[in-house]
């Protein structure tokens, strides 16, 4: 255009109405010029406005993954560059966000104890591994927690904690069969609330024994010691009574005193198989000569008849401790004699099945009802207790060989039928064949 002017202004003086003609074709001769090139330059803006548009509708629909293609170093390219750095710092914060998420949920997965997390509304936001264990199907996000936990306990704490924004603390045995739990609900900051049932199963079982256990003890001691005193009472009393009558009482005494000491004894051995540090001395022995043994060294308390008879054992070897195993057979065969009287006769015998040899203790008195199997293992569980106490029994044999047989890695069971006698069975591994050196060389 100034090139234009410049021709008009050297071919000298024009008029006014000339002059004003000429500068309007030069200016639409340089628009003309112009537009073309403005076009393009707006339809490149155009472009380059619509790819970020579509880049934003892409990281809002989650794809941190989208990128914009920078031209050149204009304004534009500045303002793109902004932009994917924005998405690469937000690409990498929710990659940190979602592994501590994952991190999280693996820990919470771990854990022994039920999590789960409500929401404001009363439903589930979220549970781990133990708690989908216990709830089954039933607990999944989004569903009320009504709909998938019944227990009133755990329904009553969680809404305490929703309502009243406190932590609150409860006790459910509904929730699995069999199962005791001990519920906490706490409120969380943004709105809803966390639970934590803690399994204490075991906690209460352990609990309920040891009350049983401390009763059953105070029990089994009351009785002698109630008697002893009142016939040291009487033995007191003056005048004393005849000397027949002493000797007597005295007898007494001592039989009562005697079923003390035994029970102490079997309190202590008792307590050291279920110890820790209880370690055996195991030796490599012949199936057959722990049967033999046995035998040889019980015979002399079988009485009234009662024949102890070898019902055979196999040659095989098993590691044992000689020590526990006399104590095994002996409280095994005892317990037999209480029972034996009517069949007259006790069996001690032994078979290989299974890389194990099973040993066996069997009488042929009127055995033990099936509803009483299960138990006979129990500490201070008697069939008979009159028979027992009559018999000076501790109700402790049986679980001391259970605890000794277990902790040579074996099995003990009984198997009995009313009117047929009762066999007790237990197993130890056999012991495998020691290497055989390498020959020397010549």
């Amino acid at each position: 255009m100034l090139l234009v002017l410049y021709g008009f202004m050297a071919r000298g003086p024009v008029g006014p109405g000339l002059w004003s003609r000429h500068a309007i074709w030069a200016a639409l001769i340089a628009l003309c010029a112009t537009l073309p090139a403005a076009a393009l330059l707006a339809d490149r803006i155009s472009r380059r406005l619509r790819q970020v548009v579509k880049f934003a509708r892409r990281i809002a629909d989650g794809d941190l993954s989208a990128r914009l293609k920078q031209r050149g170093k204009d304004d534009l390219s500045a303002m793109e560059e902004a932009l994917n750095l924005t998405a690469e710092r937000l690409d990498r914060a929710f990659a940190e966000s979602e592994s501590r998420r994952q991190e999280l949920a693996a820990m919470l997965d771990s854990m022994q104890e039920a999590v789960f997390a409500i929401t404001p509304e009363g439903g589930v936001r979220w549970s781990n591994a133990v708690m989908q264990r216990i709830a089954g199907t039933q607990i999944r996000p989004g569903r009320p927690l009504v709909h998938s936990v019944r227990d009133p306990e755990v329904l009553g704490c969680v809404r305490s904690a929703l309502e009243r924004r406190e932590v609150c603390f409860g006790r459910s045995s509904s929730l699995a069969p069999g199962k005791v739990f001990e519920v906490s609900a706490a409120p969380l900051a943004g709105g809803g609330a966390l639970a934590v049932l803690h399994d204490v199963t075991n906690i209460e079982a352990a609990e309920k024994s040891r009350r049983e256990f401390i009763a059953n003890v105070s029990h089994e001691l009351r009785t002698p010691l109630t008697s002893i005193q009142g016939y040291v009472e009487t033995l007191m009393e003056d005048p004393p009574p005849p000397l027949e009558t002493n000797r007597e009482f005295l007898g007494v005494i001592l039989k009562n005193t005697t079923r003390m000491n035994r029970l102490t004894e079997d309190l202590l051995a008792l307590a050291s198989v279920e110890s820790p540090d209880y370690k055996l001395a195991l030796q490599r022995m012949k199936a057959r000569g722990l049967v033999e043994d046995a035998i040889e060294s019980l015979a002399g308390i079988v009485v009234d008849g009662v024949e102890l008879l070898f019902a055979g054992a196999p040659d095989h070897c098993v590691m044992a401790d000689p020590d526990a195993m006399t104590q095994v057979f002996g409280n095994l065969i005892e317990n037999a004699l209480k029972y034996a009287k009517a069949g007259r006769r006790i069996e001690v015998g032994a078979q290989a099945a299974n890389g194990e040899v099973q040993f066996s203790v069997r009488d042929f008195g009127p055995g033990i009802a099936s509803e009483h199997l299960d138990r006979i293992f129990e500490r201070f569980y008697r069939v008979d207790k009159a028979r027992s106490r009559e018999s000076g029994g501790t109700g402790l044999g049986l679980a001391i060989v259970k605890r000794i047989v277990q902790a040579h890695g074996g099995r003990i069971w009984a198997e009995s039928e009313l009117g047929s006698g009762t066999t007790f069975y237990f197993t130890l591994p056999v012991a495998e064949l020691p290497e055989k050196p390498a020959p020397a060389a010549n």
